[in-house]
């Protein structure tokens, strides 16, 4: 192993008065990261955002919605007629130069595709504007060797401008969250599994050693409602009416279906795919739907089932990627905002670390237009920054996540200590989970002011550590978020909530943004590093080596 950057080596240091069996910590909250649609990734801002979280939360891939939606252009069938309608051409065409643009920026920040193939083109689509301001067609196509053909031309042509070993490191995850019909599929199941095989035959066709995966399905649920080829909404009527949904069995959408489906039909599946909110939307006995918020540890539970699933199938070698993952599934939902959802991903990230090959938060960015623009500055977008960039504690939170070694010293219930494994750095993580919440989660909100409770949510809680075998003298600085430092949406809200903020609102609020609680404490000369720090209710602190001498 390597030694540290300050000469100790792995060996000489003792964690709590032990030697720290070491192993490896997974990365999982920034393997992806999530964005709206492939036209956003167009705007100076997105790619703005894009290269931050590169830089600074290390993010590796990004995946999102529409890469053949009309608006990026790619199948043309007429020359584009302006006042009036094009002439039709007398060959379809395919043109790249929107596609381009967006896959070259982000090539260009070091970070790759998680290519999501869809949604459907017009000309393809045997049902159109199904979902989003933006009118995605969300439908099996009207002829299934056309799309094959868009497919093998599009891949082709990214091998053609990036190259076949670029290309390979690419997932490709055929369509978003079929069994949501007539959101994002307005077919059966087999309709769904009949597109994932062609598709997937078309790119293991082009190169064996092309990534493909699904079925990208959303979310657990505790009925039946997706046992058959559609959704069965009486089956959701006793969820809804359960005293206690947590007692539920939760189990996954389609996966064992799909895996089964592909095993008998000899189609390829390299990785697993599935949304893991930690919610549901059911529909009562009355007709209503009803928003229910599961436990705090839903996610790893689910995550638990997943694997177990997968590893019984007749792909147990398949990786597993969380392509969605939030407090909730709202982008208007005021706790994305919030200090509470970043304890809360922190809390969730380290508990989960070894049970999944990613999972991408989404999003990274509120540039994000599903149900048009936000309102406001604040508005419970999913994203880690807002529109204009200003970073929400959940980007400290990931910020601090990406700090962290990969490789575990200690785990314990509040925080995680780590190393890095090529200089030996030693690094922290640590937060304030409230005992008062119990296995309660964060829940959602529809505005800032609803959230505020929880802030009254307590009690404090010490954290102690000491790690020997450090150098004398040495620096670390401990970073912390509160609901006094970092917490931006309760600045704008005690200013009145503008919707609209002029130029020093925004500078102001960027500073506020980003003035966590920082102090830095020294390895004693005998070698010791005593970390005793008490976290309010709902911070998280970061324990990192201070640079320089």
């Amino acid at each position: 192993m390597s030694g540290s950057s300050d000469g100790t080596t792995p060996e000489a240091l003792r964690v709590d008065g032990e030697v720290p069996s070491e192993r490896v910590l997974r990365h999982v909250w920034n393997e992806c990261v999530g964005a709206g649609r492939a036209h956003e990734a167009l705007r100076a801002d997105w790619q703005e955002h894009f290269r931050e979280a590169v830089q600074v939360l290390g993010a590796r891939y990004v995946r999102f919605h529409g890469v053949f939606h009309d608006d990026m252009f790619v199948l043309r069938t007429a020359n584009g007629g302006g006042f009036g309608p094009g002439n039709p051409l007398p060959e379809p065409v395919y043109t790249f130069a929107y596609v381009d643009k967006v896959f070259d920026a982000v090539l260009d920040t070091g970070a790759r595709p998680f290519v999501e193939l869809g949604f459907m083109p017009r000309e393809l689509a045997s049902t159109t504007e199904t979902v989003f301001w933006w009118k995605a067609h969300a439908s099996p196509p009207t002829d299934m060797d056309r799309w094959v053909e868009l497919v093998t031309t599009t891949v082709r042509h990214w091998i053609g401008r990036y190259g076949i070993e670029e290309v390979r490191r690419w997932p490709f995850e055929i369509w978003n969250e079929p069994n949501l019909v007539p959101h994002f599929w307005t077919g059966t199941r087999t309709e769904y599994f009949e597109l994932y095989g062609a598709t997937a035959r078309a790119i293991k066709a082009i190169d064996p050693e092309l990534r493909v995966g699904g079925p990208s399905t959303s979310v657990f649920v505790p009925d039946d409602r997706y046992r058959g080829e559609t959704e069965d909404r009486s089956q959701e009527h006793a969820t809804v009416e359960a005293d206690d949904v947590d007692s539920l069995d939760w189990r996954p959408v389609w996966i064992e279906e799909f895996l089964d489906w592909c095993a008998a039909h000899d189609v390829p599946v390299d990785f697993v795919t599935t949304h893991l909110y930690p919610t549901d939307y059911a529909f009562g006995a009355d007709g209503e739907g009803h928003a229910i918020s599961r436990y705090a540890d839903a996610t790893g539970d689910d995550l638990v089932v997943l694997r177990e699933l997968v590893a019984r199938s007749a792909f147990p070698g398949a990786a597993v990627h969380i392509t969605e993952w939030s407090t909730s599934p709202s982008s208007r939902d005021a706790v994305h905002d919030t200090v509470y959802a970043a304890t809360s991903i922190t809390r969730t990230y380290l508990r989960c670390a070894e049970l999944a090959d990613s999972i991408s938060y989404w999003t990274f960015t509120d540039v994000f237009e599903e149900g048009g623009a936000g309102i406001g500055p604040f508005h419970g977008g999913f994203g880690l920054v807002n529109e204009q960039g200003i970073h929400k504690p959940t980007f400290h939170a990931m910020a601090m996540l990406a700090r962290l070694g990969d490789r575990l010293l200690l785990s314990a219930p509040h925080g995680v200590l780590t190393r890095c494994g090529d200089t030996g750095a030693l690094s922290g993580l640590f937060f304030n989970y409230p005992e008062e919440m119990g296995l309660a989660s964060v829940g959602s909100q529809d505005t800032f002011a609803a959230t505020r409770p929880l802030a009254d949510v307590g009690p404090a809680r010490r954290i102690r550590h000491r790690v020997e075998g450090l150098a004398p003298g040495a620096r670390f600085q401990v970073e912390t978020l509160d609901l006094e430092h970092g917490n931006v949406a309760e600045s704008w809200y005690r200013i009145g909530a503008p919707l609209n903020l002029t130029r020093d609102e925004t500078a102001w609020l960027r500073t506020e943004a980003d003035a966590l609680r920082r102090e830095v404490i020294t390895v004693s000369p005998d070698g010791v590093l005593d970390v005793d720090v008490t976290l309010p209710a709902w911070a998280v602190a970061s324990l990192t080596a201070c640079p320089g001498p």
